[in-house]
């Protein structure tokens, strides 16, 4: 299992996993062309944010470490990897409550046939050290206020529900 960074290359894959997502979610409806056009953008746009993603392969790949300060088992080059199997996209933006740089986790998906194996905690394990390398003082994220798993499963990885509520205005 190796997590690295998505690139132009994953975009059908990894739209192919947000629908995934959204069927599972009670106010999204998938529209591929649409996750493919956000995802090329953020993909291309590294001050936008970051798509991480899972993989399962055992090929060895160059670390990258350049700039993303993984320890060498974790984090991959793309060139010998295998499609992705879980993602999580990380969207930058400034708090003015803090005075600094934090990030919103808009989508964190698995695979089914990977749910349940360690997957998903490597994976956000992967994003909120990332974050964090990058100047990131908060992660927020939003769950469906039913979906009990993914509340258990972020508390144990540390996260705490806010008392803030979410309200929408679609434009």
């Amino acid at each position: 299992m190796v997590i690295n960074h998505a690139t132009s290359s994953d975009i059908d894959a990894l739209a192919d996993l947000l629908g995934i997502l959204f069927l599972e979610e009670s106010e999204f409806i998938p529209e591929k062309e649409l996750q493919r056009a956000a995802l090329r953008r953020i993909v291309a746009d590294s001050n936008i944010g970051k798509v991480l993603c899972a993989r399962d392969t055992e090929e060895e790949g160059t670390i990258d470490g350049d700039q993303s300060g993984f320890t060498p088992a974790v984090m991959r080059e793309n060139s010998k990897s295998s499609v992705p199997i879980g993602m999580v996209s990380l969207l930058f933006t400034e708090s003015t409550a803090l005075g600094a740089k934090v990030a919103l986790l808009e989508d964190m998906v698995i695979l089914p046939k990977y749910r349940a194996m360690g997957v998903g905690s490597m994976l956000l394990r992967t994003a909120i050290e990332f974050a964090r390398n990058c100047g990131c003082q908060r992660i927020t994220l939003l769950t469906d206020e039913t979906n009990h798993g993914a509340h258990r499963f972020y508390k144990a990885h540390g996260f705490n529900q806010s008392s803030m509520t979410a309200f929408r205005l679609l434009l």
